[in-house]
């Protein structure tokens, strides 16, 4: 490998990680990597399934929004249509470690068949959306307008940790 390229790739190994640590606000540590990569934290792994992420989100929002007992049907209905989403993603994820462990033989899709995948996924993602405005719509309009503003900004799905639309303050 030349030593230009050699720089190259440790320059930006050594700047991919202070961006890291700029947007995370917090130093590397040097604290062992579980096998999910998820930190170790007192001798407990980080949350490593969606359903178990899932509550804490829900208190932290319930909590920012302050849900007042009239508002707690609406919100219920929201919590569960996201509890649903979180068990169906521990479902996929299961799934999916059962077919590496089984060491199943993958070999690469023809280009139509994943582009057929990419349909499911996106037909899937859909059906999700559908089903959270069905549920957030109403819990929306029966927020104050306080509670909205707070709401704009922790309601915007998420995307790998980037949120669509413009970012703001609260941080789930």
């Amino acid at each position: 490998m030349s030593k230009a390229l050699a720089g190259a790739l440790l320059a930006f190994g050594l700047s991919s990680g202070f961006a890291v640590q700029a947007q995370t606000g917090t130093a590397p540590t040097d604290q062992p990597l579980s096998q999910h990569g998820a930190r170790h934290h007192d001798g407990k792994h980080a949350f490593t399934k969606p359903s178990e992420r899932i509550e804490a989100r829900l208190a932290y929002i319930r909590t920012a929004l302050k849900i007042t007992d009239a508002q707690q049907a609406q919100w219920n209905a929201f919590a569960e249509t996201l509890r649903n989403h979180a068990r169906s993603a521990d479902q996929r994820m299961q799934e999916f470690r059962a077919q590496r462990e089984r060491g199943a033989v993958h070999e690469r899709p023809s280009a139509i068949a994943r582009l057929e995948q990419e349909q499911q996924r996106h037909a899937a993602s859909v059906t999700r959306i559908n089903e959270l405005l069905t549920v957030q719509r109403p819990l929306y309009a029966a927020l104050s307008a306080e509670q909205k503003a707070i709401a704009d900004e922790l309601l915007v799905p998420r995307r790998h940790g980037h949120r669509f639309g413009r970012g703001g303050s609260h941080r789930v």
